[in-house]
């Protein structure tokens, strides 16, 4: 089979309505092409982009009149499409279901008479839109492809699908170290999903890590993910980087400095949540004072607590900051 790759440019526009309760924030044509080429580049670490062919759906949408979006429109019933369980669930809740939306199936759908798909590959949310396109396949006399479906990977939040726009995603194109990070959040309750859908190790051994501490069953779930992105090495080193900075309250290994103006200090010390913001650790003055008030800030080698957002704090070069448990910087006098 010949692997193709399509971008979806233009059902970007649309917004996938897949899995949200609520309408999908449209983008722009600039925000799209950047997230295309981050998508190829996180899809070049499991397809072999020399050998796949890629192509934008933009290539026939663009072409197409207002004529030929009225008969593909009419090839498709309201009441098919409100069987897509996340319109269901939006309409039995009285939610708006925006017609755009509605085209984002079919659009998909019509991406598979494009380019002639015998076997599609998605998630289980995707079921409608496989469906769809066999119908439309049939309808222009095609060979009606087949579905190969995953399940839906939930996010680090434990309750819905993972997702970049939902702020609780794993990339696979971040650092090792980062990622690392990242699987040390996630809940108790979705490993052994992780385990299942993320990895190769076998079933009796996923049944050994669950039943341990969880802490070293997210140890081994990361090194086995990162390993399949980041040369293993890599893997080994995010865990026991994590181990020491995160686990055992070492510093960080690399501590960005940030400067100081003098001329903010009077008699060498300034108010802390006007330090906090001055440093970029907060974007304001109402998050620095909330960041204190929850008792995530503090400073120098031994974390010594803020306790109010007036506390002066004596800067000297040197002098580290914190915001929260990862968040550090070392100040220095300008």
């Amino acid at each position: 089979h010949q692997a193709v790759i399509i971008i979806g440019n233009y059902t970007a526009l649309v917004g996938d309505p897949s899995g949200r309760d609520q309408t999908r924030a449209r983008l722009t044509q600039e925000q799209v092409e950047t997230n295309a080429r981050d998508y190829l580049t996180q899809v070049g670490k499991v397809v072999d982009l020399t050998r796949a062919e890629v192509v934008r759906n933009g290539d026939w949408f663009s072409a197409m009149g207002f004529l030929d979006v009225l008969e593909l429109c009419s090839k498709v019933t309201v009441a098919q499409l409100l069987t897509r369980d996340d319109f269901a669930k939006r309409q039995a809740a009285e939610q708006a279901i925006f017609l755009h939306e509605c085209l984002y199936p079919v659009m998909q759908a019509w991406d598979s008479v494009k380019i002639r798909a015998d076997i599609e590959l998605g998630g289980t949310e995707q079921l409608y839109s496989f469906m769809l396109a066999r119908d439309l396949q049939r309808d222009q006399k095609l060979p009606q492809q087949i579905g190969i479906m995953t399940p839906i990977l939930v996010g680090l939040d434990g309750a819905r699908r993972m997702g970049k726009s939902l702020g609780n995603y794993i990339g696979i194109g971040e650092s090792a170290y980062d990622m690392m990070k990242k699987f040390m959040q996630v809940p108790d309750s979705v490993m052994r999903m992780y385990f299942e859908l993320l990895t190769d190790l076998p079933l009796a051994e996923v049944e050994r890590l669950l039943a341990g501490h969880p802490k070293e069953a997210k140890l081994a779930l990361a090194r086995s993910v990162i390993g399949d992105y980041h040369p293993s090495e890599q893997a080994t080193e995010a865990a026991d980087r994590w181990q020491r900075e995160i686990s055992q309250k070492e510093l960080p290994a690399e501590i960005p400095t940030v400067a100081v103006d003098s001329s903010l200090l009077v008699d060498g010390s300034i108010p802390a949540a006007r330090l906090l913001v001055a440093t970029g650790l907060c974007s304001g003055s109402s998050d620095a004072r909330r960041l204190i008030a929850q008792g995530g800030a503090s400073f120098g080698d031994d974390k010594i607590r803020i306790e109010s957002h007036d506390t002066l704090v004596a800067v000297t070069s040197g002098l580290l900051l914190w915001a929260g448990k990862k968040r550090v910087v070392r100040l220095e006098v300008q």
